[in-house]
């Protein structure tokens, strides 16, 4: 275990933003942590759903119900009538014929990847004779999550990188290809960019080269499109060759995971899917939470309404202080400083201000490219930014800024 240790005290004098924070409340933004008050413009929970009074009441009643847990596979006998509803309201969110749910967003990637190009030679173990003998290859952007990249690498299939929402690189890669299965690769959302997947060019070129795409819409979900159903209500494009993944762990408050799709894939998944059919799912309380949810989503818009209205203001008074935005079109707004000390520094100083903002670094970005994460939320009050403005301004240096 020597290897072990020596590898863990690299990792331990690597720059940290801060001591770790051991919080006594969830971020609304707000949070309790180490005997202060201090907001976060970092958290997932953009609309400020997971603290809500409704979806407190809906997790408790399923609690009441059904119990903490299902200690099952729904292969077996973990199925419940609560999950099949959620899948239902799921789909016909994501307006395609079937979803499935998966205890995380992580697993959910990391499950279903390898089916797309797995399928067949399960298949053939029991009878199955393809009437071709298909070759399939994954096209995927340079910045796609780690979950995206974990999954592609664990299905075996070749994979060529494009370079980032570069539609014309992504075609010449196409025409390259001598795959007779293509499948393009994006996240909707780029969660350390803050950048949107041009999905109309992309769907043009999936017509023009017969591609499948898979959207991993993880902080798109419950945030764009005009109610807040994702990228593809955002372009107003609906297409049997999407696939979309989401998750339940960011605009909708809670845990799990899930593919939207077409019934033939879904039959495929539910047969050899192992993150789906090898483990339990997420708990009864989180499904019925997701539910609720999905209905405050719809019928609250003033909290989608409200995490605009602070992102533009946000961004506004950013430039207006000289900062150089490189993404400015969703709740995820980065600061690149560069330099990892650098980004670290100003995390910690910005920790003594009272405010908590996530010092993304390598490997979650390249080397070089150390950021301030941003994330807006609809609970945000214009004070509040005007408070983190001014400690960005006295904490950034001049040489540092655009």
């Amino acid at each position: 275990m020597r290897d072990l240790r020596e590898l863990a005290a690299w990792f331990d004098a690597r720059p940290n933003a801060h001591d770790p924070l051991v919080p006594s409340s969830l971020p609304d933004p707000s949070f309790e942590a180490n005997g202060r008050t201090i907001i976060s413009f970092s958290t997932n929970n953009y609309l400020a759903l997971a603290t809500s009074s409704r979806m407190k009441s809906a997790a408790r009643r399923a609690l009441d119900r059904y119990g903490v847990g299902n200690c099952e596979s729904r292969l077996l006998g973990g199925n419940l009538d609560l999950y099949d509803r959620l899948e239902a309201r799921l789909a016909r969110l994501k307006r395609k014929e079937a979803s499935m749910l998966f205890a995380t967003g992580f697993l959910t990637n990391l499950g279903v990847l390898p089916m797309l190009t797995r399928s067949t030679n399960l298949a053939r173990a029991i009878g199955y004779v393809p009437s071709t003998n298909w070759k399939h290859a994954f096209f995927t952007d340079e910045f796609n999550h780690l979950s995206l990249r974990e999954g592609i690498r664990a299905s075996g299939a070749p994979s060529i990188a494009y370079k980032h929402l570069d539609m014309d690189d992504l075609e010449r890669k196409l025409v390259s290809s001598s795959a007779n299965v293509r499948i393009i690769v994006t996240d909707g959302v780029f969660s350390q960019h803050g950048d949107v997947v041009p999905l109309p060019d992309m769907m043009a070129l999936a017509e023009r080269y017969d591609a499948v795409v898979y959207i991993d819409d993880a902080h798109g979900t419950g945030v764009l499109g005009p109610t807040g159903a994702g990228t593809t209500e955002h372009f107003g494009i609906d297409s049997p060759r999407i696939i979309t993944m989401g998750t339940l762990s960011k605009a909708y408050g809670c845990i799990g995971g899930f593919i939207a799709t077409e019934s033939h894939v879904r039959t495929l998944l539910h047969a050899g899917c192992a993150a789906y059919g090898f483990t339990s799912t997420l708990p009864p309380d989180q499904a019925a939470a997701v539910l609720e949810a999905i209905d405050m989503v719809e019928d609250e818009p003033e909290r989608r309404e409200s995490l605009w209205h602070n992102q533009r203001y946000f961004v506004s008074r950013m430039l207006g202080a000289g900062f150089d935005l490189p993404a400015v079109t969703t709740a995820i707004v980065p600061l690149v400083l560069g330099d990892e000390l650098e980004c670290t520094r100003v995390a910690r100083d910005l920790r003594e201000a009272g405010f908590h903002v996530d010092a993304v670094l390598y490997p979650a970005v390249g080397f070089g490219q150390a950021r301030l994460r941003f994330i807006m939320n609809a609970r945000h009050t214009f004070e509040d930014i005007d408070r983190l403005v001014a400690a960005l301004c006295e904490s950034v240096r001049p040489a540092t800024r655009a």
